[in-house]
């Protein structure tokens, strides 16, 4: 899974020379909170609502009404932006992409291509779209959890045969490590929840959880 499958790649992106009133504009217009910077299809810097905030004059400014419009309408993109911006390449992994918002406790990720070209944009909500896709939330079906108290090589591979020998097709599979046992976490294309609980639970394997998912609207 790369950052390309998962980005936002129809952007909305404001220019240097563009005042912020206007960015403000922009960004209440498509309901976003930041935008990159761009000059001739390249990133240069970017501006989120957190640097428009710190550019507005305090409240215990003694200046008036009309001096910090007037300041304000002078200003530009290109004034406050941030200049030192962290970018990832699209081929990037999607866990590269989370590691790094992570460590450097950001929540947007630009995308620039070899040629330093703007493709797109990662944030906070990508992710989380990403990750629903990947646990398979919108497809429905039967959830399976088995308590694995000693893993063993193979595992998957047996309770996949066992699955398919039965006509279950499997969505998802999410396997959590822990300390003192092994959590398997199994989506199956199919509403017959008994069904696939008694035949895992005849076979030996602990089924802790088996909920039949509904398709959320």
């Amino acid at each position: 899974m790369s950052v390309s499958d998962f980005m936002t790649k129809n952007l909305v992106v404001a220019q240097p020379e563009m005042k912020i009133f206007d960015a403000v504009d922009l960004m209440k217009k498509h309901q976003i909170h930041r935008l990159p910077v761009v000059e001739n299809e390249h990133l240069i810097g970017l501006i989120t609502e957190g640097t428009i905030q710190s550019a507005l004059p305090s409240k215990a400014t003694s200046l008036s009404v009309y001096e910090v419009n007037y300041l304000l309408n002078k200003t530009t993109v290109a004034d406050i932006m941030v200049k030192d911006v962290q970018t990832i390449n699209p081929q990037a992994s999607l866990e590269d992409g989370i590691f790094i918002m992570r460590q450097k406790n950001i929540g947007v990720l630009p995308v620039v291509n070899e040629n330093e070209a703007l493709v797109g944009i990662i944030t906070n909500n990508d992710i989380f779209d990403a990750f629903l896709k990947i646990s398979g939330y919108t497809d429905g079906g039967t959830r399976i959890q088995l308590r694995i108290p000693e893993d063993h090589k193979g595992i998957l591979a047996d309770i996949a045969k066992l699955l398919a020998d039965n006509d279950f097709s499997i969505l998802t599979v999410i396997v959590h490590r822990k300390e003192l046992e092994t959590i398997i976490e199994l989506q199956i294309e199919s509403r017959e929840t008994a069904t696939i609980k008694n035949i895992l639970t005849a076979a030996g394997y602990d089924v802790f959880e088996a909920v039949l998912l509904s398709k959320p609207n």
